[in-house]
């Protein structure tokens, strides 16, 4: 059975353009075309857009999809597994609501006047994420849509409450680990998908019902983040001398803060398909290299150690939304950007 491209929209609620930009970018091309050129999409195809589709709503990148589709990938039967997971996930987190519904019914039946705070706690949960992400988004996080991972992060939570008790400092070790620790989490738990944690992290900000459900309050946060940055000076430390690493010391963490919406331009970049000559990936590599000389300084021989220290220490990446497909994105930009460097000093 041959679909033309309007048909196969139709029935996959896609759009054309979609499909013309999946065929331009070499992500799907139809494996026939009519004589006066329409596209023609056969039963392969339709397996290979199926694994597309899904992993777009995994929140993969169509450069990510693509560096997939091109390796053994997934099978189509794994595939398909993994989605149903997701759907149970998203039942667990109605079911959630539905219970908190069923106690307010419960009240009110026996003619009893629920608190005011079940209330307020039921209705900020059935506008609350759908004010920040789509359905599909929530799906792709699951701290936000799975039971198994919520009691994973309060679990985690209980322990860095328990730290700062005790009065741990962003210089123990103990701290450091377990800054280390959130920080893989929440790139697993957010598929490394920086835009969804930007977003994640207004919500938590703005929500104060989230706060106090969860426990992460603002110093908890700081000491958080403050525990990270220390524990990557420290795995610094043996790849630079007494002035480099002072230096590091005294800039590491002062814009850390913009790491996080760099990184969420540069997917959005990905996701467009944009070309690393576009004005728009060159000024991204120049905040890049921005952020890197405020921590690493401009000395060549320098910045030449930090490159080291990432090739020989992996920890390094440990919590880090840096991904193998965004530096390679990043690459011919910043290469553009020194060739046309070295033209101004020549």
């Amino acid at each position: 059975m041959l679909l033309k491209i309007g048909e196969l929209a139709r029935r996959t609620g896609l759009t054309v353009r979609t499909l013309h930009h999946y065929d331009s970018i070499g992500l799907l091309s139809p494996s026939g075309r009519t004589q006066a050129g329409y596209r023609l999409y056969q039963h392969s195809d339709m397996a290979r857009l199926h694994r597309i589709m899904a992993l777009r709503r995994f929140g993969l990148s169509l450069a990510e999809i693509a560096t997939s589709l091109a390796g053994p990938g997934l099978p189509l039967a794994s595939i398909v597994a993994k989605q149903i997971a997701a759907l149970d996930h998203q039942i667990a987190q109605a079911d959630t609501l539905r219970g908190r519904l069923q106690l307010l019914q419960q009240q009110l039946a026996q003619g009893q006047e629920p608190e005011l705070a079940d209330w307020l706690t039921t209705m900020e949960l059935m506008t609350m994420y759908d004010n920040y992400f789509s359905r599909e988004e929530l799906q792709q996080i699951p701290m936000l849509s799975d039971a198994k991972v919520e009691q994973e992060w309060k679990a985690l939570v209980a322990r860095v409450q328990a730290a700062l008790a005790q009065g741990a400092t962003p210089d123990d070790a103990t701290a450091q680990a377990l800054a280390t620790e959130w920080m893989v989490k929440v790139v697993q738990d957010t598929k490394a998908h920086a835009g969804l944690f930007a977003r994640l992290n207004t919500m938590h900000e703005t929500e104060t019902v989230l706060q106090t459900s969860s426990g992460i309050d603002h110093a908890l946060m700081q000491f958080i983040i403050a525990s990270f940055n220390a524990s990557r000076v420290a795995l610094y430390r043996p790849f630079l001398d007494d002035a480099e690493f002072m230096f590091l010391k005294a800039n590491y963490g002062k814009r850390a803060s913009e790491w996080l919406p760099l990184f969420a331009a540069i997917r959005t970049a990905m996701d467009a398909n944009a070309a690393p000559t576009d004005a728009m990936v060159l000024e991204l590599a120049r905040q890049w290299l921005d952020l890197f000389q405020s921590y690493a300084g401009r000395d060549p021989a320098t910045q030449l150690k930090f490159r080291m220290a990432h090739q020989q220490e992996a920890r390094l990446m440990d919590g880090s939304f840096v991904t193998p497909a965004m530096l390679q994105f990043l690459t011919p930009a910043m290469a553009l950007l020194a060739q046309q460097a070295g033209a101004c000093q020549s």
